[in-house]
């Protein structure tokens, strides 16, 4: 089974963004934007998740050079 390449940060915030222009222009129709609302959901986990891994080492690197 192939896994799904790994979104990065900066390309989960940069197709949030283009959800949400598209959603600001009404450029999406009804059956679109629920699967587009769905996709920031899902996007918007991806970032919280990799912000809270980074804050975690940047933890770990600080107290470690404090040792």
């Amino acid at each position: 089974m192939a896994t799904k390449k790994e979104i990065s940060y900066k390309e989960a915030v940069t197709e949030i963004e283009e959800i949400l222009e598209k959603i600001e222009n009404e450029e999406l129709d009804v059956d679109e934007l629920a699967d587009k609302v769905k996709r920031v959901s899902a996007l918007i986990t991806i970032c919280k998740d990799k912000l809270h891994k980074t804050e975690s080492e940047v933890e770990k690197i600080l107290k470690d050079m404090n040792g």
